[in-house]
């Protein structure tokens, strides 16, 4: 059963880089899903693709996260008691246990007034919006990060390679970078951020205006 489960989520695989960015998107999420359900024991009476998150349309985006990769340095240190204490559970899992919100679920994602976005986990300024652009892949998407803000990690899960980012404050999960898609910014990036692991803060200026 789990064979079928590892089978599956390296088709799925193999299929995200033949799609565009948002069936891509789906593509990744989904497999996240069938990688969780191979890891964890399977209850005789639950068919495969239940386990998987496949019972309903888009359950699968609502998969547990996968097992967390040891802490990394960063400014902000704090216990897994403490930052459970203080995110909401979707918050600890997406910022904490790398996971990922459903595509199109935050209302970040079609947001384009003017300020800055935070991290949810330390409050450290992250990306302003200048630089997000509408990419339609169901997640907030910015070209360029404030300068240091951000920090890169290689991602080999679910049989791909992919490019983390995470807050360098505090090494929170924001999601991935894609290069190369031609969406027309000047450095051809895709980061592409759950919105859940963000807090706007509208510009100063504008507010006044």
């Amino acid at each position: 059963m789990r064979l079928l489960l590892l089978i599956a989520t390296a088709l799925l695989a193999f299929a995200s880089y033949m799609l565009p960015p948002l069936a891509r998107s789906a593509y990744i999420a989904s497999a996240a899903a069938l990688q969780t359900a191979a890891r964890r024991p399977v209850a005789r009476h639950i068919t495969p693709a239940r386990a998987a998150g496949l019972g309903l349309p888009f359950a699968l985006f609502s998969s547990r996260a996968p097992e967390p990769e040891p802490a990394m340095s960063a400014n902000v240190q704090k216990s897994e008691a403490q930052w459970r204490a203080e995110l909401s559970p979707e918050q600890f899992r997406v910022l904490r246990q790398k996971g990922t919100e459903r595509p199109g679920s935050h209302p970040y994602d079609k947001k384009y007034d003017p300020g800055v976005y935070h991290c949810a986990g330390c409050d450290a300024p992250l990306y302003t919006s200048n630089t997000k652009f509408k990419s339609g892949c169901g997640w907030p998407a910015f070209w360029d990060t404030i300068p240091g803000a951000v920090v890169r990690h290689e991602d080999n899960s679910m049989f791909m390679q992919r490019t983390e980012i995470v807050c360098a404050n505090c090494g929170g999960h924001l999601g991935h970078v894609f290069k190369g898609e031609n969406f027309g910014n000047p450095i051809d990036e895709r980061h592409c951020v759950n919105g859940i692991s963000l807090t706007f803060k509208e510009d100063e200026v504008a507010q006044k205006k």
